[in-house]
């Protein structure tokens, strides 16, 4: 069996993120261009902030690929921090003075990690917190996904996102079957229609005027995933169970559904049971007649699209700030503002995609892993044949 891991370092206005990725088999084609147009797509979303003016994501390979060619050795990504320039004393790894701007905060915001972080931590200094757990890190995790990504094309897998929801508007006019996927990265809030690209940037400015900001909800779908990825056998091997925990693991996401799983608990079972049928000219050798289960049954993918729905509350900062406490003195004071988007969910759908293809991965070189792409696809090949020998009568 494979491992697949990976590790990111960095600070929100440090010098930069750090990533290492290991157990990418040899022989995939892999470049900084690849990487960066997947980065590139974070960066975009109607309500982002003035961050996003300033940066230009791009990793850059430092080891682990050689003339384009994955070597199977650990791979090392270096993203740069182009803010970083604004901040080099006041995020200076080396001692400082006393007369140094550290741009100390102790003015807590009210859904954000500095208050626990600080009390884990003893940190009197909230930036010790907040720089970590900024949504900056998410750069990072894309980086590594991009790898993923490319690993999973070769098998024919596919992950697509949109928006459903922004604030309290809905556009799920458009199933999942139909949407037009390039007409959703058209859209600067990744909506599957026009109607709801519309009334999702309407919520917007709303928002904005108001002087708040707001949530969604948006949906990761993988195309191209085979029968029998995760397994049933332990609770922490289910697939679900590791999207879940992938999905939540997004700063400010706080619901995760698999499939149609929130609605299936009011309708009867009749209604929500994918029926299966025999067909021959499925790989599979059977169909199901519906995806209600979200392509998850038992903790394990069975063959149809793996759909998942993320739910994102709003970003805790706010140009009118929520009334809090200093976290040294006590006194209630109001929240720290630092810029930041008003609604997230259009950038968060790149994200999501991220966490998807970090399990997929993980999943496909568990299930078919070897040391080089090769070895690694005859697994697959032979596996994927096997099937072949059900539902003949």
């Amino acid at each position: 069996m494979t491992t697949f891991r990976y590790l990111t370092a960095g600070e929100s206005h440090g010098p930069g993120l750090t990533v290492i990725v290991e157990g990418i088999p040899a022989g995939l084609e892999l470049t900084e261009e690849y990487i960066e147009k997947q980065m590139s797509r974070r960066q975009k979303g109607y309500g982002s902030g003035g961050r996003m003016k300033i940066e230009k994501d791009r990793a850059d390979l430092r080891s682990g690929v050689r003339h384009g060619i994955t070597l199977g050795s650990p791979i090392a990504m270096w993203i740069e921090n182009l803010d970083f320039v604004n901040w080099t004393e006041a995020m200076s790894a080396a001692p400082v003075g006393e007369e140094v701007d550290k741009k100390v905060h102790t003015r807590v915001v009210p859904g954000h990690a500095d208050f626990p972080g600080a009390l884990k931590y003893v940190q009197h200094d909230l930036r010790n917190v907040l720089e970590r757990s900024s949504a900056r890190e998410t750069a990072a995790r894309v980086a590594v996904a991009s790898v993923a990504r490319r690993l999973l094309e070769e098998f024919g897998i596919s992950i697509h996102s949109r928006a459903v929801a922004t604030g309290d508007e809905d556009g799920r006019e458009v199933g999942t079957e139909d949407v037009d996927w390039g007409k959703v990265e058209a859209s600067e809030v990744r909506a599957s229609d026009p109607d709801a690209d519309a009334r999702f940037k309407a919520a917007i400015d709303k928002a904005k005027d108001d002087r708040t900001t707001i949530g969604g909800v948006f949906e990761v779908v993988a195309f191209g995933a085979p029968v029998g990825l995760g397994s049933h056998v332990q609770w922490d091997r289910k697939l679900d169970g590791r999207l879940a925990r992938a999905m939540m693991s997004i700063n400010a996401v706080k619901g995760v559904e698999i499939g149609t799983g929130f609605a299936n608990t009011r309708r009867p079972g009749r209604e929500v049971q994918d029926v299966i049928v025999p067909d021959p000219s499925d790989p599979r050798r059977f169909r199901q007649t519906s995806n209600h289960a979200g392509g998850i049954e038992g903790g394990m993918s069975n063959g149809q699209p793996i759909i998942t729905n993320v739910a994102i509350k709003p970003i805790a900062t706010m140009t009118k700030p929520l009334p809090s406490v200093d976290i040294n003195t006590g006194e209630v004071v109001e929240a720290a503002y630092n810029r930041s988007d008003i609604c997230q969910v259009a950038r968060a759908c790149p994200v999501g995609e991220a966490m998807m293809a970090l399990v997929l991965v993980e999943a496909m070189l568990e299930k078919f892993g070897g040391d080089s792409l090769g070895e690694m696809s005859r697994n697959y090949t032979g596996y994927i044949e096997s099937h072949q020998e059900f539902g003949r009568g």
